[in-house]
């Protein structure tokens, strides 16, 4: 099979860490005259590849990977890698410890299990591939703390579950509302203060795949969507006030203008400015927010 794609790579290789997965490093790369020796890793390595195509050897076969596959590497196993397209490729990659990958399916199956295993070879899956994409960019971002730690554990807990040589069988999930307003409480406490999956799962003493899961299914969305969405509900009443659109989105926690204009007119079809002048006020300068 032929390969091809327009734009002729450079070598070019970013490492960088997120405070949202531990212990573990994530890479942002463009490659063409790159040929990795025989190496392994201690941890698993989990490439996404955004454009051209890879091949690699590995546990004994040849493999290629072309745009939106995983070529995912079990700890410990040596592979190679090198162009596999006259132009090179691209992709982006982490690499979690066992430890977490461990404990995240040890979450899923709600009872510790050993460490998972990936299955061998190149796994063509468009919907996990897009998945990890958007949370290695979310975190590379510096996006949103809870969306994006929501993202990792959503890719990674469907990358398990479709692909692991034992998947992990999904533990029951029982409603629990008290949780679920607790969960609220703190998502509504301070909506100018970034908060985690992770910090969010201490409060109801549960792991944050179990949290993103009890909150989607009580509350009919993940948790940084209904918070976005207490945030435009606020944000009228300011409107209402005739504050500014730039004054009112520090004031509900997005981080700019233009973030809180995109949700704003997502969540009610029109702009913050065209919202406020429908309903007939208009902005007007401060100096404070209380």
């Amino acid at each position: 099979m032929q390969i091809t794609t327009r734009k002729k790579f450079s070598d070019d290789a970013r490492f960088w860490r997120s405070p949202l997965l531990p212990d573990a490093e994530l890479l942002t790369a463009e490659f063409f005259d790159q040929e990795f020796a025989p190496h392994w890793h201690d941890g698993f390595s989990i490439p996404v590849i955004q454009a051209g195509a890879q091949t690699y050897q590995y546990r004994g076969t040849r493999c290629l990977a072309s745009a939106r596959c995983i070529a995912a590497i079990n700890p410990g196993e040596v592979h190679t890698g090198e162009r596999a397209t006259e132009n090179g490729w691209a992709y982006r990659a982490f690499y979690p410890s066992l430890a977490w990958m461990q404990n995240l399916a040890s979450d899923i199956a709600g009872h510790r299990v050993s460490t998972p295993w990936l299955v061998d070879g190149v796994i063509h899956d468009p919907e996990v591939a897009g998945r990890l994409t958007l949370a290695h960019q979310m975190l590379e971002q510096n996006a949103d703390p809870l969306s994006a730690e929501t993202a990792l554990i959503t890719a990674f807990a469907m990358l398990l579950k479709r692909h692991s040589v034992l998947p992990p069988e999904v533990h029951v999930l029982h409603a629990d509302t008290q949780r679920l307003h607790l969960l609220q409480a703190k998502l509504a406490e301070e909506l100018t203060i970034p908060v985690t999956l992770t910090e969010l799962a201490a409060v109801v003493g549960l792991s944050p795949f179990h949290v993103a899961r009890l909150f989607s299914r009580g509350v009919g969305m993940p948790p940084h969507a209904w918070r976005n969405q207490l945030r435009l509900n606020r944000s009228q009443g300011l409107l209402r006030q005739g504050l500014s659109a730039t004054d009112v989105a520090a004031a509900v926690g997005f981080a700019d203008q233009s973030h809180f204009g995109r949700h704003f007119k997502r969540a009610f079809g029109a702009t913050p400015g065209r919202w406020q002048l429908a309903t007939g006020q208009s902005h007007r300068p401060v100096t404070r927010l209380l």
